[in-house]
């Protein structure tokens, strides 16, 4: 040890939430101050969101299967998956209403102007034409789109839903297979291990694309578009309040799980996916947190990914305001009866296209096709879409997070001591056994924690029966 490092104080070691934070202040500043630069360093926050979807797939393969092949029980697969999908409708029929409420008593499309899109013609005609598919989206193309013709393809184009069914009936033939499929399991088990070593290698350049992502954003438009749209802005974040507070907070507290506490553990997830404005940026840590936190694996690794295209309660409600946005600002007067139906088109055409480039901007110009509304008002929402994409993505998360709850405590097996236990010093202190066991590499983790604990104990025993001087 050098002197230099003796006399210089120790700076305490800041977590991964805090390094997030302060990346997305930098970021705000280098876009106010230097926008040039701030629109430079974009490729860094497209470096790590590339970095994130090359570890999704082979995560939520490994995962799932281990955790549903390691439960043993086929008849249990069937009734999780009737119960998820209960779950969602029921919370994406709410936010779709909540979505509708707001947007007809905050009527955030009077006064705009439909010359705001005009810059963005360019970026619109791409959404206009991945419409095209999107309207011809029915309640079956929901299903048939989640069979993949190729597994490989699959991954390689990151559709989550095709993963996640072809991973269900990978761990379905597993256990079928018996002894001979146990092999497999194993190999998957320490997949999923070295999956989640490698989570924790890329969430280390998270602060950096936090802060290139923000960047960009304002170095390109500035915080003045704010100011432009806050009339807007200002609606969406209220609807998603109201939609946090009504919804995930009840349905926290009837399954008994403090909202508070919940949100205080994801909180790096959170930040994340607020600032990237992206859900895969935040899938692999959320599920690592919420297994952590008293959800079971198999249930966090089913639950949470199939969220990701059945459970977008953000940008459900963000396209039932955005809708009555677009129509007030081209003033058009819609009835009850026809809000109704396009809620209904919203609930079929907002599922299983997540894996579609700007999903929710193309499935709002396909709504607006087939309603006769103006097209171009999605060119005069492009203008702050990313900021919107923050608040709607973010709710996302949270959603799918509370889901994984829900679904637990009905099936019975949300453990309320892991949830007590979070954050701990206590589990703290496990969780650096366990590492420092798969480090030596010479023991299972949970033989070493035990070891560790006998160990602990006899020498408290030693320390007690030996009089002190």
């Amino acid at each position: 040890m050098t002197l230099l490092s003796q006399a210089m104080p120790k700076l305490p070691k800041l977590s991964l939430t805090v390094q997030i934070f302060i990346g997305l202040i930098l970021g705000v500043v280098l876009g106010v101050v230097a926008p040039a630069w701030a629109i430079a360093v974009k490729p860094l926050s497209t470096m790590f969101l590339h970095m994130i979807k090359m570890l999704i797939a082979p995560l939520l393969f490994s995962t799932l299967v281990v955790g549903i092949a390691g439960a043993g029980d086929k008849k249990k697969v069937g009734t999780l998956g009737v119960k998820t999908i209960v779950y969602f409708e029921i919370a994406t029929t709410v936010a779709l209403a909540i979505g509708l409420l707001a947007g007809n008593y905050l009527k955030p499309g009077a006064g705009f102007n439909m010359a705001l899109g005009g810059n963005n013609a360019a970026e619109l005609a791409q959404i206009t034409q991945n419409a095209g598919v999107v309207a011809h989206h029915g309640f079956m193309d929901t299903f048939v789109g989640m069979v993949p013709t190729s597994i490989v393809q699959a991954m390689s184009e990151g559709n989550v839903l095709q993963i996640v069914l072809f991973s269900v009936f990978f761990a379905l033939a597993i256990m079928a297979a018996g002894d001979k499929g146990k092999p497999v399991l194993k190999g998957l088990e320490a997949l999923g291990e070295v999956m989640f070593k490698f989570v924790g290698y890329v969430m280390a350049f998270a602060p950096l694309g936090v802060f290139a992502s923000i960047a960009s954003v304002i170095g390109s438009h500035g915080l003045g578009i704010l100011t432009t749209y806050a009339k807007l802005t200002g609606s969406l974040y209220l609807a998603l309040a109201v939609f946090v507070l009504l919804v995930l907070v009840t349905t926290c507290s009837i399954i008994k799980v403090p909202f508070l506490r919940m949100l205080s553990a994801i909180r790096e997830p959170f930040l994340i996916a607020f600032s990237t404005a992206n859900s895969e940026s935040a899938l692999p840590k959320a599920m690592s947190i919420m297994e952590r936190f008293g959800v079971p694996k198999h249930i966090v690794s089913f639950v949470m990914p199939t969220g990701y295209s059945f459970n977008l309660d953000g940008s459900t409600l963000y396209l039932a305001l955005a809708t009555l946005f677009v129509a007030q600002m081209a003033g058009v007067e819609l009835d009850f009866g026809k809000q109704l139906l396009i809620m209904g088109t919203l609930m079929l055409t907002s599922k299983g296209v997540a894996a579609v480039p700007r999903a929710s901007l193309v499935i709002l110009a396909s709504t607006l096709t087939q309603f006769g509304l103006p097209i171009e008002g999605v060119a005069v929402i492009l203008g702050v879409d990313h900021f919107l994409d923050m608040g709607r993505t973010s709710v996302n998360l949270v959603g799918n997070c509370v889901a994984t709850a829900v679904v637990a405590r009905w099936e019975g097996q949300f453990d309320d001591d892991k949830m007590r236990r979070f954050g701990s010093a206590e589990e703290e202190a496990e969780s650096a056994i366990m590492v420092a066991a798969e480090k030596e590499g010479t023991m299972t983790t949970t033989t070493a924690f035990k070891e560790e604990s006998v160990d602990l104990t006899v020498a408290s025993a030693f320390k007690n029966a030996v009089p002190s001087a």
